[in-house]
């Protein structure tokens, strides 16, 4: 889940399916205690709820390494769309190991692993997914997106939009009609 309608849809789900005190953020559906603890979510209900997550175009994790990803992904977005106008302070790795309490070393593994790329590489395309989106929006220049998102320079948010894309930043926002990736 990486937007508000994703949370509206998963929160709708939750009321439907009777699972009163569910919490949803990014990311993550957090079931009541008596919940979890199988009192009111048996294996049938937990394959339904799979199930109809499904349909949604979400899926249920239930394993600790699979969490994880999950938890580095929504880190990353959160980061990549940080649009604040300042350079963080702490490098990418720092700011992970820390939030998650794990070992830069071993979320990198387990996400290369896992998902065929380093998280570095996902962050930039995170970014990347990002800028597209102001530049549809055209409500900012790209020197103010470059600004906004804390890049060093216009010239290294353009040469990194055209190494991920393979289009310069004006020309895509010349063709509107290409697609976004979510």
């Amino acid at each position: 889940m990486v937007c508000p309608r994703c949370v509206k849809a998963v929160e709708d789900l939750a009321r439907q399916m009777g699972l009163t005190g569910a919490q949803v953020e990014l990311g993550i559906l957090t079931l009541p205690d008596g919940v979890r603890e199988g009192k009111s979510l048996d294996q049938k209900k937990l394959e339904e709820l799979s199930n109809r997550l499904h349909v949604l175009g979400f899926e249920l994790i239930d394993s600790q390494k699979a969490r994880l990803i999950e938890q580095i992904k929504k880190e990353v977005i959160f980061l990549a769309r940080k649009a604040d106008g300042e350079k963080p302070k702490e490098n990418l790795s720092l700011i992970l190991s820390k939030k998650l309490h794990v070992d830069y070393n071993h979320l990198s593994a387990l996400f290369s692993a896992s998902e065929g790329q380093t998280i570095e590489k996902y962050h930039i395309a995170q970014r990347i997914e990002f800028v597209k989106e102001l530049l549809v929006y055209d409500e900012l220049t790209l020197s103010q997106i470059a600004f906004n998102l804390g890049y060093s320079s216009t010239a290294h948010l353009s040469a990194q939009f055209k190494k991920v894309t393979g289009l310069t930043a004006s020309h895509f926002k010349n063709i509107k009609d290409l697609k976004r990736k979510f």
